[in-house]
């Protein structure tokens, strides 16, 4: 199922071997018990509670096979923060300003590490897409769900 690298940061990956270690540990050990508690119960053919978290135990396996398909993917970019020539790049922290005069800070992140409302954006996303390689001072144009927006690039770090 994998298509490629999965470019992100070393705290992005670290992250995701944590969410690992905790479904494999804790998770795991949940559904464990509550398949043997269903047993206790009897007949399995009717036994909802035992259905129930067999399937809970294919998601979290399936879960777990997708995880470790990106942390095998993963490729560690060292944060491009920005030098002399100043451009958006992965890991920069930008700050941009729309046509009304609102400014906006984002991180420039992993579509895993990706938070909005955390000022974390998605490297894949359209914003981030149209920034990338921009360097401070140049207006950008992208087209979103609500329409065209125009965006200055105040600062790159």
């Amino acid at each position: 199922m994998s298509d490629g690298a999965n470019l992100t940061t070393a705290e992005g990956l670290q992250a995701l071997l944590d969410e690992l270690a905790a479904l494999e540990r804790d998770g795991r050990r949940e559904i464990a018990e509550r398949i043997k508690t269903a047993r206790d119960w009897g007949d399995l053919k009717e036994n909802s509670e035992y259905h129930d978290a067999k399937n809970d135990q294919a998601h979290l396996e399936t879960k777990i096979a997708r995880l470790r398909e990106k942390i095998a993917d993963a490729v560690i970019v060292e944060e491009e923060i920005a030098g002399p020539s100043g451009v958006v790049g992965f890991g920069s922290t930008v700050v941009v300003r729309d046509d009304e005069g609102a400014e906006q800070t984002w991180r420039i992140v992993s579509s895993h590490e990706a938070n909005a409302r955390e000022g974390r954006l998605s490297a894949e996303s359209p914003v981030a897409v149209a920034l990338l390689g921009r360097p401070s001072g140049e207006q950008i144009s992208v087209s979103l769900p609500k329409g065209r927006r125009r965006l200055t690039i105040v600062s790159v770090a």
